[in-house]
């Protein structure tokens, strides 16, 4: 060992033998993303991971192709993966995302809130883009929801294909109105009945019983039984004939923060 004059160690010394240790084991995940298919309720499903969580998903592609719209986004390297982050595959088989970490730094604000209002959408449901917007707390700004939810970086984690249109059509989905079909129908959704109520211009529909209006596909709706369900086109229209709106599914403004 190199030292000075006076025999002490030589610091200049030590401190360059100390920049030869090896790297922590988890410098690499910080710095680069992991890549793994998986298997979940659509085909070909590969996902992003860094140290802070899920952070891409996108279905059908090859792994050239799901690098280069993930290197399209994100600064980082992709690597593989020997297996998949804990809680990723039964947040997939559940439709739940449960305690699973997600990485959505980079989102503008107005993205994350509209994120973490289609990530409140039960399993089951569906809910209009207006009430994304309503619950985002931008209630005029829904051609602006439609395009963050095309880009949502997790499509099925945060279930953006609860999402529809204000006129009950299922509207567009980033995998393809197939897929988002599937998707609802693997989640009980009734489309056929959905589609009937739309048809007849019923939107909401509500308990003569209870006075409370729903949106069609809420666990409350589904309770009122045909001789006392009463249809209606909009919040207003229910509103004028003494009905409220449901506290679960919201279909009047945004539920105040506690």
């Amino acid at each position: 060992m190199n030292s000075t004059a006076s025999g002490a160690p030589d610091p200049l010394t030590t401190g360059l033998a100390a920049l030869t240790a090896d790297a922590p084991d988890t410098l690499l995940d910080r710095i680069a993303a992991r890549r793994v298919r998986v298997p979940g309720p659509l085909p070909d499903l590969q996902v992003a991971f860094t140290d802070h969580g899920v952070a891409y998903l996108r279905a059908g592609l090859d792994e050239d192709a799901f690098a280069t719209a993930f290197r399209a986004r994100f600064a980082r390297p992709l690597l593989p993966a020997d297996r998949p982050p804990a809680g990723l595959v039964p947040a997939l088989r559940t439709g739940r995302l449960g305690a699973l970490p997600l990485d959505l730094r980079g989102l503008s604000e107005f993205e994350a809130a509209v994120l973490r209002a289609a990530a409140a959408i039960p399993r089951g449901q569906v809910r209009p883009y207006a009430w994304v917007a309503r619950q985002a707390g931008h209630p005029k700004a829904v051609r602006a929801v439609g395009s963050a939810l095309g880009r949502n970086p997790v499509p099925l984690l945060i279930p953006c294909h609860r999402v529809t249109r204000s006129d009950g059509a299922l509207g567009g989905y980033v995998f393809g109105g197939p897929a988002k079909e599937r998707l609802l129908r693997g989640e009980d959704v009734d489309l056929e009945e959905l589609a009937a109520l739309t048809a007849r211009g019923t939107l909401l529909v509500g308990s003569d019983t209870t006075g409370i209006v729903c949106y069609p596909t809420c666990a409350d709706a589904r309770r009122i039984t045909p001789a006392h369900r009463r249809g209606f086109r909009t919040l207003a229209a229910a509103e004028a004939a003494g009905y409220r709106p449901c506290l679960h599914c919201r279909p009047g403004a945004p539920r105040p923060a506690a």
